[in-house]
């Protein structure tokens, strides 16, 4: 029996060893040599402390930034474990909230969140992806579209031009992958970082 044990066995250290350790090693070591703020999350820093991350959205409440797409994620309830509470861009759990079109929830928090969105710009209509999560909760990029219809609000909160706000916005889109994969985006984080810079 030991005969036939041993093989096994030592292929199964093998194996662990290769994909388990010098695989994953592997792979971090070139992530680092070749693409290292990528492969350390990304992050934004300023004045030597991070900010954020351009990968992962963040919650902006004051009318002096543009604000980012709602978000999903949930976390536990400090208060009752057994229950979730709301807890925007949370990566540590991203998901989308799983409500299907004829949620009365779903149907409810949207209709909520376009009639808050109205009141900030009465004359536009309210782009999508201002009362829509994402599939992950995380997005930390919005439309062209939603940064423009926040341009009032924001125009107003700081005391600045739209048309400065409009030339920042323009400066700050990226256009489609490879030229025709997605859409054009805005990262809010580095908007916002940019109109506190002006």
């Amino acid at each position: 029996m030991l005969k036939e044990l041993r093989p096994a066995l030592v292929l199964l250290l093998l194996l662990t060893a290769l994909t388990g350790l010098a695989y994953p090693l592997a792979i971090t070591g070139i992530a680092q040599a070749v693409f290292p703020a990528q492969a350390n999350g990304s992050l934004i820093e300023r004045g030597g402390k991070v900010v954020g991350s351009a990968l992962i959205g963040q919650s902006f409440a004051s009318d002096r930034y543009f604000h980012s797409r709602p978000s999903a994620t949930v976390g536990a309830d400090p208060a009752d474990a057994t229950k979730t509470v709301a807890q925007p861009y949370n990566a540590a759990n991203s998901a989308g909230s799983n409500y299907g079109p004829t949620s009365k929830a779903l149907i409810d928090r949207i209709g909520e969140d376009v009639a808050r969105r109205k009141g900030e710009n009465p004359g536009a209509a309210v782009p999508t992806n201002l009362v829509t999560t994402s599939g992950s909760g995380l997005d930390p990029d919005i439309s062209p579209e939603a940064a423009e219809f926040q341009v009032p609000r924001v125009a107003k909160a700081r005391g600045i031009q739209e048309s400065t706000l409009r030339q920042l916005i323009a400066a700050h889109t990226e256009g489609r992958a490879l030229g025709f994969l997605g859409e054009e985006r805005v990262n809010v984080l580095q908007l916002n970082l940019a109109l506190d810079a002006l």
